[in-house]
């Protein structure tokens, strides 16, 4: 069967839905936990935030950026990578000279990813094993770790605006930024926003984009332009909205002085990024569109193919699920190695 077909038959299988039981869009019941606590939001003082103090960064080094993103289109001849006429990022930029992998979830529930799933100890001593695979399977390049925290969360439940979107708390944000810190590891805060809009969700966590050490994560899946609830199908983002926010952070990145922001875009089917081409990019911001299927490695091949390859934008991640990648045969998910065989590599890593 061609890969094309598996994907549009099971678009639903592959959704990366972490809020619905066993990661599965069609049931839109509010995971208890988080919908107990996200009635009781919090706003965060200013001391309560972690900060990170200014650095400065040397110049970079056109030739080796050149060099290393040669080597991230791993021998593809196609002309597709690495990507031509993209801007040289700012200081301090992070892609391609590292690779990010990151644990995503939420601290509220176990079941939206490991972040969540393992207690902080345990779960850093994890991603510290990860990031020593990466470290193995690829020596020369260095690995960042990450935490991706699910900031505002798509909801089965309209909550008083009808939105279906809760914002998590301010403090709980500082207490992951607080985990990152003992990894020295970066975050990304993460937005889903169900029957809201970017414009208005983007700007509540200004707090945080002024952070050098704080990264983004958009998901079109929750994102339910048509007013249809969050979980009943796949949601949309326009190129226009990932220029909003890449123009929304570049001129934080200016103002403030800080190091290129990584923004990182799930994809999973053609539908959910439209209008690819009219993506602007920016030396203030590092694009990544990351593969967030899950399923056995032969599906998960034809998404990465079929929407992160052919039709490139800047950098490319790959998604890992611990649980649901195995549910069908051959019951494997994949290696490090095993992720390495993609053209172009993926620079960024998630593992749920």
């Amino acid at each position: 069967m061609k890969f094309k077909n598996i994907i549009l038959s099971t678009v639903f299988l592959l959704s990366s839905s972490v809020l619905f039981s066993n990661c599965s869009p069609g049931n839109t019941t509010t995971t208890p936990a988080v919908k107990k606590e996200v009635a009781k939001t919090i706003p965060a003082k200013t001391n309560d935030t972690i900060a990170t103090a200014p650095v400065t960064y040397p110049p970079i080094d056109k030739h080796l950026y050149d060099s290393l993103m040669k080597r991230l289109a791993h021998g593809d001849t196609t002309g597709k990578w690495p990507v031509k006429n993209t801007p040289y990022p700012l200081p301090g930029a992070i892609l391609p000279y590292k690779r990010v992998v990151a644990f995503y979830g939420n601290l509220y529930a176990k079941k939206m990813g490991i972040l969540g799933e393992l207690p902080p100890n345990e779960m850093l001593a994890k991603l510290k094993g990860e990031v020593k695979n990466w470290e193995k399977a690829d020596p020369k390049t260095p690995v960042q770790p990450a935490l991706h925290y699910i900031a505002v969360v798509a909801s089965g439940s309209p909550g008083k605006d009808g939105k279906y979107r809760n914002r998590m708390p301010f403090k709980q944000i500082d207490s992951v930024l607080k985990l990152a810190k003992k990894a020295n590891a970066i975050v990304f805060l993460d937005i889903q926003v169900a029957l809201s809009n970017i414009h208005a969700e983007l700007p509540l966590l200004e707090k945080y984009w002024i952070m050098p050490n704080v990264h983004f994560g958009m998901d079109p899946e929750f994102s339910m332009k048509d007013g249809t609830r969050p979980g009943k199908k796949i949601g949309t983002y326009d190129a226009a909205d990932v220029n909003y926010v890449s123009d929304y952070l570049s001129k934080i990145v200016r103002k403030y002085n800080l190091p290129p922001k990584i923004l990182i875009v799930h994809r999973f089917t053609r539908k959910m990024v439209t209008n690819y081409k009219s993506i602007k990019l920016h030396p203030e911001i590092q694009l990544v569109m990351d593969m967030d299927g899950w399923g056995e490695p032969e599906l998960k091949t034809g998404t990465y193919r079929d929407w992160i390859y052919k039709e490139p934008v800047q950098f490319t991640g790959f998604k890992l699920f611990y649980k649901n990648d195995i549910k069908k045969a051959p019951h494997h998910m994949y290696t490090p190695t095993e992720v390495l065989k993609y053209k172009p590599y993926p620079i960024y890593i998630q593992y749920q």
